[in-house]
């Protein structure tokens, strides 16, 4: 196996090669790795194409395709938090923001393997980002759980939440914050936003947090869950607590 896709709704991706390894990572139906090593009849290691990121999961969660099949990619995406899908006769429920590959009047493929999907679904790059798109893309995910790793409505963690749903605006981000912070243009003040840019945080210098900015003095990010909390030029302010949780570092500009 040199390509593949993923055939589940959200497939594990772990630091080392065995089910009790931290989860530092989730690929999402659709999304297509390159195998880069084995690991006994179960374990392969793989690096995710649309945004480089590498780790170890299950040969069973994946269905191995072409080159040329895994780098297509697709330009359709699932818009519902969970949308039912049927693959090889089988219904299953995959998150927003999955990835519908060969995808053609409710048909598609993964590799030798047919599915069909009837829900909604939309083309990336045919949304126009801005602040009534951006609010119907992120409230409905307000209280998910945080999960190290996650990407889903059923558990995500800070940048995980930005991907996806920059996914959905027809952006293609990296995984981790602090990759997230060296694309997009500078914003230098706080009262110069517009909504979605992104806030990042340090901790010691070192980028540990993101989240989206609805204006100048809201910010929707996954921290315990994800919620709405205040901001200015010092960071975030905790809406329960009214404690300080995080330090502003930067904010950028990615449309």
């Amino acid at each position: 196996m040199e390509f593949a896709i993923v055939s589940v709704p959200a497939a594990p991706v772990r630091r080392k090669p065995r089910h009790q390894r931290e989860m530092v990572n989730q690929l999402l139906f659709g999304e297509a790795v390159k195998v880069l090593n084995e690991r006994g009849k179960l374990w392969v290691k793989v690096r995710s194409l649309h945004d480089n990121y590498e780790g170890w999961m299950t040969r069973t969660l994946l269905e191995e395709v072409t080159e040329s099949e895994a780098k297509t990619g697709s330009s359709f995406v699932s818009s519902d938090l969970l949308n039912t899908i049927n693959v090889a006769g089988t219904a299953m429920q995959v998150p927003t923001g999955s990835l519908l590959p060969a995808f053609d009047d409710s048909k598609g493929k993964l590799g030798k393997v047919e599915y069909s999907y009837e829900g909604s679904h939309i083309k990336k790059g045919e949304q126009q980002p801005g602040t009534e798109l951006l609010e119907k893309l992120t409230m409905p995910w307000l209280n998910a759980p945080y999960l190290w790793g996650g990407r889903t409505i059923l558990g995500v963690d800070c940048s995980g939440f930005v991907q996806v749903n920059y996914r959905m605006l027809g952006i293609d981000l990296p995984r981790d914050a602090w990759q997230q912070a060296q694309e997009g243009t500078v914003v230098k003040k706080l009262k110069e936003v517009q909504a979605g840019d992104l806030a990042f945080f340090d901790d010691k210098e070192e980028i540990v947090h993101v989240g989206i900015l609805l204006d100048n003095d809201r910010i929707i990010h996954a921290s315990g869950r994800v919620r709405i909390d205040s901001i200015d030029k010092k960071g975030i302010t905790s809406s329960t607590t009214g404690e300080r949780t995080h330090q502003l570092k930067a904010i950028r500009r990615y449309w």
